[in-house]
């Protein structure tokens, strides 16, 4: 299967996907493009460097959100994606591609959905909620992308404990290493293979 990733900055959970896909951990795919809505960015980088092709829409050349997801739409269509994975895009697309890709795009989120997630929980945002909050666990969540933010059906999960000294900046790094790095290519690999079946909001692992 072809696999697209969309991406806006350094790519750490791309770079996960690589080392996964070089490792043979991705079973009946493999990431033939990256697309990211920034130049510049270092994940297209990081796929220039292991042989992926790469593409930029940047987002700032289209007057509304309707326009730029139809570019991106077009884009996913001319390289005939299987899968479009979300590895750090920063930008929510509306309907016209969930419609086109519909059971085939997933996002990876630094909490554990249906906590601090939806509009306005990115990055260092999420951690810091994680950390005021006073929660014992926290970790990441691979779901499938819906119209709804960060409410799609959800893929997999991975915990991990709080700890009291910690800091977003930490926090946010446990998060990635532990957490999103090891369930997102896991996820992957179970689309490529056919193994997740959709049931209404929730997900089957065959």
């Amino acid at each position: 299967m072809n696999i697209v990733v969309l991406v806006s900055g350094g790519g750490t959970n791309l770079q996960a996907l690589i080392d996964a896909q070089k490792r043979g951990e991705i079973k009946n795919g493999r990431i033939t493009c990256v697309i990211s809505s920034k130049p510049g960015a270092y994940a297209l980088e990081r796929a220039e460097k292991n042989g992926i092709a790469t593409r930029v829409i940047p987002r700032k050349d289209y007057d509304d959100i309707h326009t730029y997801t139809k570019a991106v739409k077009d884009a996913l269509l001319e390289e005939k994606a299987d899968l479009v994975v979300y590895a750090g895009f920063m930008i929510i697309l509306d309907s016209q591609v969930v419609e086109a890709f519909a059971g085939k795009m997933m996002n990876v989120h630094p909490a554990l959905i249906p906590s601090f997630c939806g509009k306005g929980f990115y990055g260092l945002r999420v951690h810091e909620a994680v950390l005021q909050s006073g929660v014992k666990l926290t970790g990441a969540t691979v779901h499938f992308v819906t119209e709804d933010c960060d409410a799609g059906p959800i893929i997999a999960q991975k915990a991990i404990p709080v700890h009291d000294d910690d800091t977003p900046e930490s926090l946010q790094k446990r998060v990635m290493e532990q957490c999103e790095w090891k369930i997102l290519p896991q996820a992957v690999s179970l689309f490529c293979q056919g193994r997740i079946k959709i049931i209404g909001n929730k997900t089957q692992i065959i």
